[in-house]
């Protein structure tokens, strides 16, 4: 078996690549297969993703757009339709613009439940052209119309990163991808509004040689190295390891998964807005919080005030 520390790294180099390989990239944690990932593998992976539903890879990407719209009538069908997991601010209250911003599944979503509106319409015909891979099963014989009244523009990220604090911090979208045990996960994936991938125990065979034909666990932060307490933690992790290889040999992986502990290492990506960040922040870096999720949480916030100055000051892990 192995032992591993627990870590939490900024995606930050997500966010200089093509959506398409940045969804890709993030997909293929879940089953561990990021060697997959070649010049020409993001498109087939996308659709292959969108023909079985697998929707939760499509919250990997945000999308920031200023909507300028003739008339208040559409802006009023629109805000009337309650869009979902959309960011929607008006930031100047004469001027008839929107600020929006949402996952490429939120706007695949909008679409398809409320897909008569003229604003969506007019998003979607946009968002089509410009980002085709991602809208193609939604267009139709006819395609997607343009809508007159309705100008849309894309902000491109250092645009968003000029935003005014109070709209940066519910337009700017990060990710982390933390390195952790299932504890600490479980209790990650409470927080909404927020995506999530996480490595599957239900897909990953550990006995492959791409895992190093052993099962990997966090070091547990509650014992010393020379204790009589970790040495006991050692023993059961040195059984279930001899007990999960045993089993896949007669059994799928989640059929041998039900014997892990959640001292198992597993990785998640976490996408969230940066208003998200703070409310996690101030719940996960206090006394109060479970030990194992301070490890990680307290220097990631040291992390955050460095790459985001003013947005997370006043905040101090406990």
């Amino acid at each position: 078996m192995r032992i591993v520390p627990a870590s939490a790294t900024i995606l930050d180099d997500l966010d200089r690549q093509s959506m398409a390989r940045r969804i890709e990239s993030c997909g293929r944690l879940c089953y561990k297969s990021e060697d997959k990932i070649t010049d020409t593998s993001a498109e087939p992976f996308l659709r292959k993703v969108m023909e079985h539903g697998h929707n939760s890879v499509m919250e990997m990407a945000a999308i920031s757009l200023r909507v300028y719209c003739d008339t208040e009538a559409i802006i009023d069908q629109f805000l009337a339709a309650q869009p979902k997991y959309l960011q929607v601010d008006r930031p100047a209250k004469k001027e008839k613009m929107l600020l929006i911003s949402g996952t490429i599944r939120a706007f695949r979503e909008i679409y398809q439940n409320c897909g008569n509106g003229k604003l969506v319409k007019g998003i979607t015909a946009f968002l089509g052209q410009r980002h085709p891979l991602f809208f193609f099963d939604l267009a139709g014989k006819r395609g997607f119309l343009p809508q007159t009244g309705v100008e849309v523009e894309k902000l491109s990220l250092s645009e968003v990163d000029a935003l005014p604090a109070d709209l940066l911090v519910k337009h700017r979208f990060l990710a982390v991808r933390f390195i952790t045990n299932r504890a600490v996960t479980h209790e990650l994936v409470r927080h909404r509004p927020c995506s999530f991938l996480q490595e599957s125990q239900r897909y990953c065979r550990y006995s492959q040689d791409k895992f190093g034909n052993e099962v990997t666990f966090i070091k547990p932060m509650f014992y010393p190295e020379d204790s009589e307490e970790y040495r006991l933690w050692q023993q059961a992790m040195v059984e279930t390891e001899k007990i999960y290889l045993q089993l896949l040999e007669t059994s799928s992986p989640q059929a041998a998964r039900t014997v892990l502990p959640n001292s198992c290492k597993t990785e998640i990506i976490v996408y969230a807005n940066l208003l998200e960040w703070l409310h996690i922040f101030r719940l996960r870096t206090t006394r109060a919080a479970e030990p194992s999720m301070r490890e990680v949480m307290n220097p990631l916030l040291v992390k955050m005030q460095q790459r985001f100055p003013g947005i997370f000051d006043g905040l101090q892990g406990e």
